[in-house]
């Protein structure tokens, strides 16, 4: 008999820089806990928490700022399973099943790696959209080119 797989509930953030719509540069940070990942800030939403305000919690937890103005939301939940390289690290899930968000940093916004005692990132980057999909981890480009393309369809981006 098969388990039923088990998938966290997640919000994923696709930040634009606060050049935005003059300049389209997309933030990807470097995880501090898997070598050579680079993904945009996401993370678990907590009992009784919306997407929306996991959002701005994550990003504030993540990259110690949630100074942005929300552009646009994915019409549906993607799921995926977790590598086998990350497996276990959010035990007991199997994968996630993310929201993803379209935020624009807003002007005065400022980052901030270091802002909680073990930071998820060691470094950051705005990058353009092809560099983005060289840039970020094997297992995640799928998912944000189809985020990202359904944002320029819809006139997002």
């Amino acid at each position: 008999m098969q388990n039923k797989k088990r998938y966290r509930p997640n919000v994923a953030a696709v930040i634009l820089s606060s050049k935005y719509p003059e300049k389209c540069e997309f933030f990807v940070a470097h995880r501090s806990d898997i070598k050579n990942a680079w993904q945009f800030p996401q993370g678990g939403i907590d009992e009784g928490e919306t997407p929306r305000e996991a959002l701005h919690r994550e990003l504030l937890e993540e990259i110690g700022c949630n100074d942005v103005e929300i552009l646009g939301e994915f019409p549906e939940w993607i799921t995926y399973d977790f590598p086998s390289v990350a497996r276990g690290k959010c035990y007991p899930y199997d994968g996630q099943t993310q929201k993803y968000f379209l935020v624009r940093l807003k002007e005065e916004a400022k980052i901030d790696l270091q802002a909680f005692e073990i930071p998820e990132f060691e470094e950051y980057e705005f990058v353009e959209y092809e560099e983005l999909f060289r840039k970020v981890t094997y297992f995640k480009r799928k998912v944000y080119r189809r985020v990202i393309d359904y944002f320029i369809q819809e006139g997002l981006i």
